[in-house]
């Protein structure tokens, strides 16, 4: 079974019971600041121990910036976090799950339209540019103004010499980066304004239909699984449909069906934001006539891995195609996994993703 999200809270109205209240960014900020709180050590020993451990590292203004809500962490990062204040690695998920509904709520606009690219989390609008500060500061020294209209982050020097020198400077980069010009215009008149904070971009709602939480397992190349499905004997065709994670990109596996090669998990692109997909194979109709039941083995030959969570069995009557059968892959679904003789060889992961489809249904399913 999987879990769909609906409904909401407004920010800092979830009660600080534990990461599943969490709804927003403030919720997190509290609650990582209470586990802080709670394991009584510095983020010199914080650094220290996951030094030690070998895994990601924790640089102390990494972890001040998390914990005065100025940086949204990266899951690895606060997961380190967690393990250095000492949070039971059974409680990892939880958390996992939180950051997972943060990210997915402060996606910006164009990620959801299905037009526009989408624009990297936490970065302002390619329309929008927001300095860092004044361009000079009082000894009329150089400054760095960070310039935000590109989406990546690219930075412009402002110095002394005033205005004209700064134009001059970025109308030479014309031809190579027009936005960068339109980004020192807006910095340059915001520097005789007041100084002031950056315009926040507003959240933007997520159908809630397309968000999901399910668990699932994963494996690296040369492993496999394998699962025995049922059918109906008049079949005249079968597909599968495996939701996979499409974050993780090119994922090819080979497929058997009762030890005659069938088709293939071809490889996909990877998506970083809308990370859900349904990808469908058709089985050949002469492996599958007749029988009542097909053993299915997927066989990874890709270096990126592969990773499945729920597999849907249709069959074709009479030219009508339906629900044969289901398959739920996961740690959480051992009824499901037992009763089709699921096993897995090899498999490196078996954890739970919260993830989001894409906003047009139509691309949820690929072949």
């Amino acid at each position: 079974m999987s879990e769909v999200h609906g409904g909401g809270q407004s920010p800092g109205a979830a009660a600080a019971t534990g990461p599943e209240s969490v709804t927003c960014h403030e919720d997190l900020v509290r609650l990582l600041a209470e586990q802080f709180a709670r394991a009584d050590v510095s983020l010199r020993e914080l650094q220290a121990r996951a030094d030690r451990s070998g895994g990601t590292r924790l640089p102390r203004s990494t972890c001040a910036d998390m914990l005065a809500g100025r940086r949204f962490p990266k899951k690895a990062v606060m997961v380190a976090f967690l393990r250095g204040c000492r949070v039971p690695d059974h409680d990892l998920p939880a958390w996992e799950r939180a950051w997972d509904r943060v990210r997915i709520s402060r996606l910006p606009a164009g990620a959801w339209d299905g037009r526009a690219s989408p624009t990297p989390t936490g970065t302002a609008p390619t329309s929008a540019a927001a300095p860092a500060g004044p361009a000079v500061d009082e000894g009329g020294r150089r400054r760095r103004a960070v310039l935000t209209g590109d989406g990546r982050g690219r930075r412009a020097v402002l110095t002394g010499g005033g205005r004209r020198r700064a134009v001059l400077v970025a109308a030479v980069a014309v031809p190579a980066a027009a936005a960068l010009v339109l980004a020192v215009v807006v910095a340059l008149r915001m520097t005789a304004r007041p100084e002031a904070p950056p315009e926040r971009v507003p959240d933007q709602a997520v159908d809630p239909d397309h968000i999901v939480t399910d668990d699932g397992r994963a494996f690296p190349r040369g492993g496999s699984s394998r699962f025995t499905v049922s059918v109906s004997p008049a079949n005249t065709g079968v597909r599968l449909t495996r939701r996979l994670d499409a974050g993780v990109g090119l994922q090819h596996a080979t497929i058997t069906v009762d030890g005659a090669p069938a088709a293939h998990w071809r490889p996909l692109l990877e998506d970083g934001v809308h990370k859900w997909r349904n990808q469908i194979v058709d089985l050949p109709p002469a492996l599958t006539a007749g029988r009542r039941a097909l053993t299915v083995v997927n066989e990874c030959v890709s270096a990126s891995g592969f990773n499945e969570f729920l597999y849907t069995v249709e069959h074709r009557i009479n030219g009508v195609w339906s629900i044969a059968d289901k398959v739920d892959v996961g740690p959480d679904h051992p009824e499901s996994e037992a009763a089709h003789d699921y096993r897995v060889i090899g498999g490196d992961w078996a954890h739970h993703q919260t993830f989001v489809y894409p906003p047009r249904k139509e691309d949820w399913n690929v072949r």
